[in-house]
């Protein structure tokens, strides 16, 4: 029997899971074992795990579960450089350049385990099975309106925290941009055409907010890129990758420009290909903006787990996608599961 073990997230602010209790009695209906650990923050409820049937176990406690449990979550492991022999479930950032991404992948090799990483769970055509993309791209562009309207009363975004769902965010940010007494500013958004840029775009059209939307079409030449300068506001959803275009080099910082607040969707910042290479780390719920420039200010936000201010809905998406495939957990040498180990195994060789 395919034993299934739902660890809680450990990271600050990461209220996310990939799992409904609705998945949850489907999984345990199809005859896998399930065990969901308990978890002080998840936004949704451990009670309906128990009702739909799953063992439930305390928070934390995956690394002593039986070696051949399947330990699925959503973000990063703990850094504590220990082997992993278990096999995870979960979003690596472990193939694209990351520096971080090597040191997990020593662990893997160390301990025996396999990573099959989320962002690689393909179809046969290399579509991905579930992403959280359109809920990062909403947030996303929201935190960054909250980064260019405390720059109109000079100051830098404060922290954020989660709302109950995207209605109130939605108010909660109109409010703020009328707050600052000044004329809605101009966006672009690089990936329109994905889920991520679609929730970008969507989430600046709710406020009124004019979208410049760009796709491959308009990036294809490589650049340089004065049009993204003619914006107050750059959205990047494309997620870097070799032969990603640089959208904003380190030379735009002094260049005359309208831009003053640049949203990092992708998040890439320590990826050998990262196209903003005017900054260089993960910003925070705390800290959701970082000052790269003063006169003219610049800032940039860029945390990378942005669907989780929107917890509940962006789990229930997401859940739903993955449900079908977290259904063939049973036949790992098949599928998405064998892609998403060919990968591993591949990268792993080379750390």
């Amino acid at each position: 029997m395919t034993h299934i073990w739902v660890r809680a997230e450990q990271r600050p602010n990461e209220d996310r899971v990939g799992l409904t209790p609705e998945g949850a009695r489907a999984l345990i209906d199809r005859g896998f074992r399930l065990t969901v650990e308990d978890s002080r923050t998840r936004a949704i409820l451990i009670d309906g795990y128990r009702e739909a049937g799953a063992e439930i176990a305390a928070e934390g406690s995956w690394p002593d579960a039986p070696r051949d449990a399947i330990i699925f979550g959503l973000k990063e492991l703990p850094e504590d450089g220990t082997p992993l022999p278990h096999r995870h479930i979960m979003f690596g950032h472990a193939y694209k350049g990351q520096h971080s991404g090597k040191a997990l992948l020593r662990r893997f090799r160390e301990g025996g385990g396999t990573l099959y990483d989320l962002e690689y769970l393909t179809d046969e055509d290399g579509r991905r099975v579930a992403a959280f993309g359109y809920w990062a791209g909403f947030a996303g562009a929201a935190v960054t309106l909250m980064a260019w309207a405390a720059q109109q009363s000079g100051g830098i975004c404060g922290p954020v925290s989660a709302y109950p769902d995207k209605d109130a965010l939605v108010d909660a940010l109109g409010t703020q941009l009328d707050g600052t007494g000044r004329d809605l500013p101009a966006a672009i958004v690089i990936g329109a055409l994905g889920r991520v840029g679609t929730g970008a775009a969507d989430l600046c059209e709710l406020l009124g907010v004019a979208v410049t939307r760009w796709d491959m079409a308009e990036t294809t030449h490589g650049g340089p890129f004065p049009e993204i300068l003619d914006h107050e506001v750059f959205l990047n959803c494309i997620f870097a990758r070799p032969g990603t275009p640089v959208f904003v080099p380190e030379s735009a910082l002094s260049e005359p420009r309208r831009l003053t607040a640049i949203g990092d969707v992708a998040c890439d910042p320590d990826s050998d290909y990262n196209p903003i290479p005017v900054y260089d780390r993960a910003t925070s719920w705390q800290a959701p903006a970082l000052r790269v420039h003063d006169a003219p200010p610049l800032d940039v936000m860029a945390i990378d787990n942005l669907p989780s201010l929107l917890p509940r809905e962006s789990s229930e998406d997401y859940a739903a996608q993955l449900l079908p495939s977290l259904l063939t957990l049973d036949r790992l040498d098949a599928g998405v599961w064998a892609r998403a180990k060919g990968h591993f195994d591949q990268h792993v060789k080379e750390v």
